[in-house]
């Protein structure tokens, strides 16, 4: 018989009933839905989060959201309400993260994403931001497309808040750049077809095209702009860096280029890399454990969030004990002030105007070739 993921890790790895006093961790990740290909290597990569910190013990709480706003913020009330967590760290993707936001800010908890979610206003005072921002990776394009003369950008792109931030980027740094957007189109991380949006990208006449998509969705408009015939380079985000999304899209995503962090080329990077020995050490494990070929980025980020809890709980526990708001507060104090933290996707350095913490150590650029990343050399 199947077991709920919930389930399994309060069944196999955690207490179902967490004590106050251990450091509660509630997990909202996107196991099934769009996101799925994404969230299912985090909820692989829990059972190999640090199981005590400072001293303490740590309890995971792990909820599927099913990629769905509604799901995600009802599982954010129920950590806050029910389990009594002491930080929320998820989603898989930008929209169910944003809508935990709010209630990380109702019940002053600090919130850890695992999505490139942006926030802004009081929520950007308790959102911490695994992933790498979209400008540093948009600019690793933008300095490509530059190199190969493309001045004309087609865009098609999700519609929600990661397909518009994605615009917003492009439309600055392509700005800066000479390159002009020639189109912006858009489609739902469930559409079954997007032959509408292609052509009017095609009709453009675009000299390349970047596809603002993440996960598996990504594939449709690519192996579409290639079924109409289009020629010129297709670029990519980071968000589709995983091996799901180079077996849907299969040879048609040969010449694709995209950014990624450090463990998705881990074994490509140079000994001086800071993120190797890190990187190399949860690849491994994470094969070992589930299988060669198994490894994604996005597994990665949830265990670099373990490796930032590190780094700040230590810190938290000096000022209060778990279980309270004092230490939820403390602890968001820590998170802002984590320095020099190396992680699988490079090294953290959080401020009081920074929740990102990612600099150029954080990005590569890689091309397909037969469903392999192959690194693009500077």
């Amino acid at each position: 018989m199947k077991k709920t993921v919930a389930s399994l890790v309060c069944g196999l790895l955690f207490s179902s009933a967490p004590a106050l006093a251990d450091i509660n961790v509630g997990i909202t990740i996107s196991t099934t839905g769009p996101a799925a290909s994404l969230g299912i290597s985090e909820r692989n990569t829990v059972q190999m989060l640090p199981q005590e910190i400072g001293g303490e013990k740590i309890n995971y709480i792990v909820l599927d959201d099913a990629t769905d706003t509604t799901a995600a913020a009802r599982n954010a009330r129920k950590f806050v309400s029910e389990n009594k967590v002491d930080v929320i760290i998820g989603s898989t993707a930008v929209p169910p993260s944003a809508a935990v936001a709010p209630i990380a800010v109702e019940f002053k908890t600090p919130q850890i994403t695992l999505a490139p979610f942006a926030a802004k206003g009081d929520e950007f005072h308790w959102v911490f931001t695994v992933p790498q921002t979209n400008s540093l990776m948009a600019g690793a394009l933008v300095e490509h497309m530059q190199k190969n003369d493309v001045k004309k950008l087609g865009y098609i792109g999700f519609a929600d808040v990661w397909g518009d931030d994605w615009k917003n980027a492009l439309t600055e740094l392509g700005k800066e750049a000479g390159i002009t957007l020639t189109s912006d189109e858009r489609f739902s991380r469930t559409d079954a077809s997007v032959g509408g949006q292609i052509l009017k990208v095609i009709s453009s006449k675009p000299d390349a095209v970047l596809i603002g998509a993440t996960g598996t969705p990504a594939a449709l408009p690519h192996t579409e702009l290639r079924r109409m015939g289009f020629k010129g380079l297709i670029y990519h985000t980071h968000g589709v860096a995983n091996q799901a999304f180079l077996r849907i899209g299969d040879q048609a995503l040969n010449g694709a280029i995209l950014p990624v962090g450090p463990i998705v080329i881990w074994d490509k990077l140079p000994e001086s890399h800071p993120s190797k020995a890190v990187a190399a050490e949860y690849a491994q494990a994470y094969e070992k454990e589930f299988g060669e070929g198994s490894l994604s980025p996005f597994g990665a980020y949830l265990f670099d969030a373990g490796q930032i809890l590190k780094a700040a709980i230590p810190v938290a526990l000096e000022k209060a004990k778990p279980g309270s708001e004092e230490f939820r507060v403390a602890l968001r104090d820590a998170l802002e002030n984590v320095k020099e933290v190396v992680g699988t996707h490079g090294v953290f350095n959080l401020s009081a105007t920074d929740h990102f913490g990612h600099d150029e150590r954080a990005r590569s650029l890689v091309e397909i070739q037969n469903k392999d990343w192959v690194l693009i050399e500077d």
